[in-house]
């Protein structure tokens, strides 16, 4: 019995020797769970502290700019544009340099001195229905606030203000409405960096990575060999979310498949890049799943997703510019809701292009590296 538990301690030594003297090992095991903890701890939350809006005050007296000082005071909203016609309110939103547009209507304060009740319409960004939905709660609270002031100083008795509120591409606020069309983004970004990362390393772990040496495959055509089928794999994913999308939830269609497709496809270019410089630095399959998952996380978390952006600290929102994810989660929402056409869809596409023609002559760089 002692002998056997000798033997085990000693074969568990070697393990832990082996796990312990690879550098990428020690890297993969004691780095990821620090940076998800740090990751978790400053981007996972639900709270805003950082709303853009909008105002159409037709009305520009004291009661309004007093209703108005409420949210600006707050400390959560943010105001970014005064705007003079209705007409303004739908290109702040699409271009989403707002997430709320607030109309006070004129005989505003008329009317609250008269003792009726009056309606302020709040017009939000549906896309992302938790954080409209959240911000929505926001303004309810200050209104009530107001409300109560108003009461005390006026001595009315019903609430004077009245919120209406109406949200743009997703009218009842539905939580899939938000998530279904961002998991074409989410899921295909999952399948594409494991199927990539795992490619060379799989070769490598069976052996049969030195048989390409003597192949007459130039490394740019082997490389091209390993990134189309997981292209095309993740093409079939993105398709079958997008059927689950329509044909199960009835989530209504509103832009082009023409123009999804071409975002879509621009993205899976950018994440095979990142995946085959993940595969040309793994040397085994172990290795390659640890960084895909350590950069999945992180991903996902970076991606607006369930978190605003504009809630994260400042180093992490510019950290967002460098995660394909966001684009492709904005390209999916406003076509997919909104109806948005390519030339809408630049700001996307453009960091997307850029991302793989980075990433992809790196990993063909590193491919001519490792068969030199």
């Amino acid at each position: 019995m002692f002998d056997a538990i000798l033997r085990i301690l000693a074969l568990t030594r070697k393990e832990l020797l082996a796990i312990l003297k690879d550098p990428r090992s020690r890297f993969s095991l004691l780095i990821p769970p620090i940076l998800q903890c740090l990751i978790y701890g400053y981007v996972a939350t639900y709270d805003l502290n950082d709303v853009p809006y909008a105002v159409l005050d037709q009305d520009r007296s004291a009661a309004s700019q007093e209703l108005l000082a409420g949210l600006d005071g707050s400390g959560v909203f943010r105001r970014v544009a005064n705007l003079g016609r209705a007409a303004d309110i739908k290109n702040m939103i699409n271009e989403q340099r707002v997430l709320l547009v607030i109309q006070i209507d004129q005989d505003f304060e008329r009317r609250l001195l008269s003792g009726s009740q009056v309606n302020v319409q709040v017009i939000a960004d549906g896309r992302n229905s938790n954080t409209a939905g959240t911000a929505m709660g926001y303004i309810n609270a200050i209104v009530e606030a107001f409300n109560a002031n108003w009461r005390t100083g006026h001595g009315q008795g019903n609430p004077p203000i009245r919120l209406s509120t109406r949200a743009w591409y997703n009218p009842n606020l539905e939580t899939r409405w938000h998530m279904i069309p961002a998991l074409i983004g989410t899921l295909t970004l999952l399948q594409t960096l494991l199927l990539t990362g795992l490619s060379v390393a799989r070769e490598r772990e069976q052996g049969t990575f030195d048989q390409l040496l003597v192949t007459p495959f130039r490394p740019a055509e082997i490389m091209a060999g390993k990134a189309l089928p997981s292209m095309l794999v993740g093409i079939v994913q993105a398709t079958l979310v997008l059927l689950v999308a329509q044909l199960w939830f009835r989530i209504p269609f509103a832009g082009s498949f023409f123009t999804l497709y071409a975002g879509l496809s621009l993205f899976v270019l950018a994440a095979i890049g990142i995946g085959l410089l993940l595969s040309s630095v793994a040397a085994t399959m172990q290795q390659a799943m640890l960084f895909s998952f350590l950069l999945i996380m992180p991903f996902s978390l970076l991606s607006g997703l369930t978190t605003p952006i504009s809630s994260m600290p400042a180093i992490l929102q510019y950290l967002t510019y460098i995660n394909p994810l966001r684009y492709a989660i904005d390209i999916a929402h406003r076509v997919y809701l909104e109806g948005a056409g390519l030339g809408l869809l630049i700001p996307e596409l453009l960091p997307l292009a850029i991302i793989a023609a980075v990433t992809l002559p790196i990993a063909s760089w590193m491919f001519r590296h490792c068969l030199a």
